[in-house]
């Protein structure tokens, strides 16, 4: 907890920044100079790819990881590869479990050897948008609840639940005749964060000792270096792999970390044996590749993640196009276009706030949690409510930061609404109906929602963190020969030092009760700095909106031009793809 807290309150100079990226290797420079010599070439091998994830949208989905795996293997079908998507097939006897209809029960059922005994497995198979939806079918995934927990926390057997998906993953090129034929052992394997990180393990360890998948490649895409996968160093047993492959899964917590002071402090974390042992590694954008290389990003993996440096790339996710397109998007009262902006009507009737179409209107979409800069949201608005302004938000989480929102409508009736949970057509109507979207992120990924904002022409003010900074550019009026460019604003406070003080968050008042000492102090500061840049972002583009209108038009139709499909995202996947398969397997 305390090394995560580190982390969300450490931040980057701009300077220190733009000189550590200049040097990554392996960026979207290299990349896009490998795909102009490739496509000059008039040249493009396919391949047979694997995906391996806990959710795929629309079957399963709670995040960012259901998105890229809902939407980037129907881009690479697309352009021609043969791609095989397998997701646990979850059921809980609720209506979502239409979404699975469509899917057919396979004759083919494997048993699997690990955590002490044999378990059988089945496999569901639909065939959509070009693509192979191949859904694990075992008891343990029959239960209400999200992919990973339920209202009591996460289900005590995740372990055992994705150590399944990933030995049926394995098998299912070798085993399931899908259109008649199987993938076969040349695949390559995208194995999507740790709860399918041992992937790459069973390929080395399993199967290449026995001259299966000699010919097969793994990439290991990192969506969220927070979550690794990590238990108790004694369930080693369970996963299946030969004692002699320990090490790859040995993980030791420091000192401080440990429960108490005859501690050893061993475990075993799946995502750094993904790491030890894929062939290549992906992030979701290319801020987010050099961030988990630093101390304060690497949550306690960045030396190993340093060490292999020569084979990381950042790929900034897509946006579906379908869903996300204000021409022809049903969830909103008036299709328009970069053309025709004239159907971008704000939102103020539909969540009852006065209407004044010269007011901004600032829109906030997410959870309601530390990472995502709710605490500095919650310090900003009293005074952003002083300033000509309405604010709308959508988002559940903490308690303590939803009973905030409705108590900030209460009191700011006819400028703020707050919606408390997550609705999916009123996303559709905050991301069309706002002008601004405010994203203050402690870290992101890459972030979506965002990309969204500028497919709909809402101009969005980020944290420069991750994902953030790659996709939103900083507004200039001055570029281009007074033209403009830029897309939104990226605004980025002072480096902090790592803290050892926590903050808790009184689930009754409106303030931060500190903990330890002098650096309190300091924890305090930094909330405080954060708050004045969060204003004075906001405020410049309050002032473009209202006194620059032709500056503020240039800056939506930059954004809603910006290329954001998956099939410029797959273009870069597929040069990853290339590089993994011309060397030898990395770990045989």
């Amino acid at each position: 907890f305390i090394l995560q807290f580190i982390h969300q309150t450490s931040e980057i100079s701009d300077e220190r920044i733009m000189e550590t990226q200049q040097i990554v290797p392996n960026g979207e420079d290299e990349i896009s100079e490998d795909i102009e010599s490739r496509d000059k070439a008039s040249i493009r091998t396919t391949h047979n790819v694997v995906f391996v994830t806990a959710e795929a949208a629309p079957y399963s989905k709670t995040g960012g990881l259901g998105d890229v795996c809902g939407s980037l293997p129907i881009a690479l079908a697309a352009r021609g590869h043969r791609v095989m998507v397998v997701s646990p097939r979850y059921s809980d006897g609720s209506p979502l479990d239409k979404k699975l209809a469509n899917a057919v029960e396979i004759e083919n059922r494997i048993k699997i050897f690990c955590f002490g005994g044999v378990h059988e497995v089945g496999f569901f198979h639909e065939y959509r948008a070009g693509v192979d939806w191949v859904f694990v079918d075992h008891p343990s995934y029959h239960r209400p609840g999200t992919p990973y927990g339920d209202t009591f926390g996460a289900f005590g057997d995740n372990q055992f639940r994705f150590t399944l998906l990933c030995h049926a993953a394995c098998e299912a090129p070798l085993v399931l005749p899908l259109g008649g034929f199987t993938y076969g052992e040349k695949c390559l394997f995208l194995a999507n964060d740790w709860h399918a990180g041992l992937v790459p393990v069973l390929l080395a360890a399993k199967y290449r000792p026995h001259g299966v998948f000699k010919d097969a490649r793994s990439i290991i895409v990192i969506h969220n270096l927070a979550h690794q996968g990590v238990e108790s160093a004694a369930t080693y047993k369970n996963f299946g792999l030969p004692l002699e492959w320990y090490k790859t899964l040995e993980w030791v917590f420091p000192t401080w970390a440990r429960t108490h002071a005859l501690d050893p402090g061993e475990a075993v974390n799946i995502l750094k044996s993904a790491i030890v042992t894929a062939d290549r590694i992906v992030t979701v954008s290319q801020g987010y590749s050099w961030e988990i290389t630093t101390p304060g990003g690497g949550y306690g993996l960045h030396d190993l993640l340093s060490s292999r440096k020569a084979v990381l790339t950042g790929i900034t996710n897509g946006v579906d196009v379908d869903e996300w397109d204000p021409s022809s998007d049903e969830h909103i009262a008036s299709p328009y276009s970069v053309h025709d902006l004239s159907g971008k009507a704000p939102l103020q009737k539909e969540v009852g706030l006065p209407i004044r179409p010269d007011c901004p209107l600032i829109g906030f979409i997410g959870r309601l949690d530390f990472q995502k800069g709710v605490d500095i949201i919650l310090s900003s608005v009293p005074d952003l409510m002083q300033d000509d302004v309405q604010f709308v938000m959508l988002g559940s989480g903490e308690k303590q930061y939803e009973d905030w929102m409705r108590n900030l409508e209460s009191n700011y009736k006819d400028k703020f609404c707050g919606w408390v949970g997550f609705n999916v057509p009123v996303s559709h109507k905050i991301t069309a109906g706002c002008d601004i979207l405010l994203m203050p992120s402690r870290f992101e990924p890459c972030g979506l929602n965002q990309l969204y904002a500028m497919k709909y022409g809402t101009v969005p003010v980020v944290h420069n963190t991750g994902g953030l900074r790659d996709t939103v550019k900083n507004f200039n009026p001055y570029a281009n020969e007074g033209s403009g460019e830029g897309t939104g604003w990226a605004f980025s406070p002072l480096s902090n030092e790592n803290l050892l003080g926590v903050s808790l968050h009184s689930p009754h008042h409106n303030v931060c009760l500190f903990t330890f000492d002098a650096s309190c102090y300091f924890v305090l500061r930094i909330v405080w700095e954060l708050h004045v840049y969060v204003l004075q972002a906001l405020r410049l583009a309050v002032a473009t909106y209202k006194e620059h209108k032709s500056s503020w038009e240039g800056l939506m139709k930059r954004g809603m031009e910006r290329d954001s499909s998956w099939d410029n995202a797959a273009t870069q996947y597929e040069q990853v793809i290339d590089w993994a398969l011309l060397d030898p397997p990395y770990a045989a």
